[in-house]
């Protein structure tokens, strides 16, 4: 197999949103990715749908890229590891999405130093929106992490963190998309009971989610401050957030990331 530029060992959802996401931005073609994945049928759907190469088995995928996604569950990572080790090039740099896995942990189960990158996307790097978190060791050379910027960028944002805020990234950006489709679902919900129909409620809630999150980014404003200029004196927005304070939201939001948080430290 010809040497590829990034392999991915596991072919799960975020596996699939990376890839889609790093092919429709043109950020690599089909042809720079292969992929292994412990189910033929998950991996034969992937090579269907992307166009991109199948490997035999994990040692495969191992051996023959500049960058390799580790997208398996965590419980599986030392198995995958144990597998793999040997396969892989000296040069190649090893991306770890198994959440709770610190660098060192990744070290130990690789027998030594080794180029490490501990990596947290979401799945909307499907749809070029995703957030990546990157902590790399130090062997990781300032160019291949500009490489890991530019290819985790092009399905969204990538920015380069500590490693003492992983399990907080993991609460406020790699698990958070579900905490979003929840409260659209119930925002749609509430629109439904009003009168609206249910696809029409779907677009509406989700274009304002959407439209919010935009107004965060690019005008720089505090969210406070963008949320004042919603309510307007005994007006509508006031009193639906009073009711969301009545109803704890903020303290649900907190607790549901802490959470979050303590799981990925105990994994």
């Amino acid at each position: 197999m010809a040497k590829k530029k990034i392999g991915f060992i596991g072919c799960g959802s975020m596996a699939r949103a990376m890839i889609g996401g790093l092919l429709a931005s043109g950020a690599l073609r089909p042809e720079e990715i292969v992929a292994s994945n412990r189910t033929a049928a998950k991996l034969e759907a992937a090579r269907a749908e992307f166009g991109i190469a199948a490997a035999a088995d994990n040692r495969e995928a191992a051996a023959e890229c500049e960058f390799l996604v580790l997208a398996v569950k965590p419980q599986s990572g030392a198995e995958v590891i144990a597998e793999i080790a040997d396969a892989v090039p000296e040069n190649c740099v090893v991306v770890s999405l198994l959440a709770g896995w610190t660098l060192a942990k990744l070290r130990g189960a690789f027998g030594g130093d080794r180029k490490l990158v501990r990596a947290m996307p979401n799945t909307p790097a499907l749809v070029r929106e995703g957030m990546t978190a990157l902590c790399p060791n130090g062997l990781v050379t300032p160019g291949e992490r500009e490489e890991l910027l530019r290819l985790f960028g092009s399905f969204g944002r990538a920015e380069v963190v500590g490693e003492p805020v992983m399990d907080a990234v993991v609460a406020v950006s790699g698990s958070s998309p579900a905490y979003v489709f929840l409260m659209i679902e119930a925002m749609a919900d509430a629109a439904v009971a009003g009168g609206m129909k249910r696809a029409q409620a779907y677009t509406f809630a989700a274009q304002a989610v959407l439209g919010s999150a935009k107004m965060v980014l690019e005008t720089g404003k505090h969210p406070a401050e963008l949320k004042d200029m919603v309510c307007s004196p005994a007006g509508t927005t006031i009193e639906a957030v009073a009711a969301l304070e009545r109803g704890g939201f903020r303290s649900a939001v907190i607790d549901a990331m802490r959470a979050c948080m303590d799981k990925s430290r105990s994994m």
